[in-house]
């Protein structure tokens, strides 16, 4: 799984690779067009919910291709942004960010209303107390004149 998270900086995207607890490693390595296909540059990290991460910022507006190394075999990933065939018989992962759009920090909109724009909540009545109210005649069809039903079980 890729999540792809704006920065501060300008022009830049955090990529953050993750791949789930269930994976069973000594040591997994991100590894593709970003670092030049380094095996040692990008090391995941199995964080205390047991899932392996790594963080990267990366330049928007390109193509990123990659594979994880994962004690020393070749993995591909198929829930990236999209897959390519390599010239080795498998196929490497995408991680596509020319459309990424990110703004800096200052001009994200924030979760503030505008003054002149919050809308007021309609009047309610007050509650009334059952007592001072006139109690009214069950009309048919209510709850307590319903037949009850038995729960349907399900079979063995």
């Amino acid at each position: 799984m890729i999540y792809k998270i704006p920065t501060s900086q300008p022009g830049l995207v955090c990529v953050v690779f993750e791949l789930p607890s269930c994976v069973w490693a000594d040591r997994i390595v991100v590894s593709g067009t970003f670092n030049n296909w380094d095996e040692r540059a990008v090391t995941m990290h199995q964080d205390r919910d047991g899932v392996w991460r790594a963080r990267l910022e990366l330049p928007i507006g390109q193509r990123y291709e990659f594979r994880y190394l994962i004690d020393g075999r070749w993995q591909t990933d198929y829930h990236a942004d999209g897959f390519t065939e390599n010239g080795f018989g498998s196929h490497n992962s995408i991680v596509d960010l020319t459309l990424v759009m990110t703004l800096p920090i200052a001009t994200r909109a924030g979760s503030q209303v505008p003054d002149g724009q919050v809308a007021k909540a309609p009047h309610l009545p007050a509650p009334t107390n059952s007592a001072t109210t006139p109690a009214r005649a069950p009309r048919p069809g209510t709850p307590a004149e319903m037949p009850r039903l038995r729960p349907r079980v399900a079979a063995a």
